[in-house]
């Protein structure tokens, strides 16, 4: 899988899948959440509201993934992943790295070829960079390695500032094997 590193708006990504960094009400919110939202129209909080009645009525947990059509974004599909909230006292990497995996393996399923991730839990759930970018590379390199048949071809970590950008490749270029 081919993996891509750059800052920018992931809601302008031409890819199969994007990641949303959602609350577990998947309702919205801040941050990529809401620009998300924003960008992919009404229909995907109407969407995200049936899901709610019918299959989660609880809401989504730290580390699941659940996907939605994209509505109005150039991506087909949005995967919504809660990561885990450091300020809450959910400090288990493990449940970092299953926000990547479960998106990875529902994208998969999806029959994707492409998935741009942002940097799930490193905006106010208060993980470091470096730590959301190790449980990215830990997830992608690992995935690629236990699902040779997948379709994925691309992996992007689409960053939303050039701090997030660096933590990420400075990371990324330590762990190449």
């Amino acid at each position: 899988m081919r993996i891509t590193i750059l800052q920018g708006d992931i809601t302008t990504r031409t890819v199969d899948a994007i990641v949303n960094a959602a609350n577990s009400s998947l309702l919205g919110g801040g941050g990529v959440d809401g620009a998300i939202h924003r960008a992919a129209g009404p229909e995907l909080l109407a969407a995200c509201r049936e899901l709610r009645e019918t299959d989660l009525p609880h809401g989504l947990a730290p580390g699941a993934a659940v996907a939605t059509p994209g509505f109005r974004l150039p991506a087909r599909w949005v995967i919504h992943t809660v990561g885990p909230n450091r300020h809450v006292g959910q400090t288990n990497p493990a449940l970092l790295v299953s926000c990547f995996n479960e998106s990875l393996r529902l994208a998969d399923s999806l029959g994707a070829a492409s998935i741009a991730f942002p940097a799930v839990g490193g905006g106010v759930y208060g993980w470091h960079g470096s730590q959301v970018a190790e449980a990215a590379y830990d997830a992608v390199t690992g995935f690629g390695a236990s699902h040779p048949a997948s379709a994925l071809e691309l992996a992007e970590f689409v960053l939303f500032s050039p701090e997030m950008e660096q933590a990420f490749k400075t990371v990324f270029d330590q762990r190449k094997v």
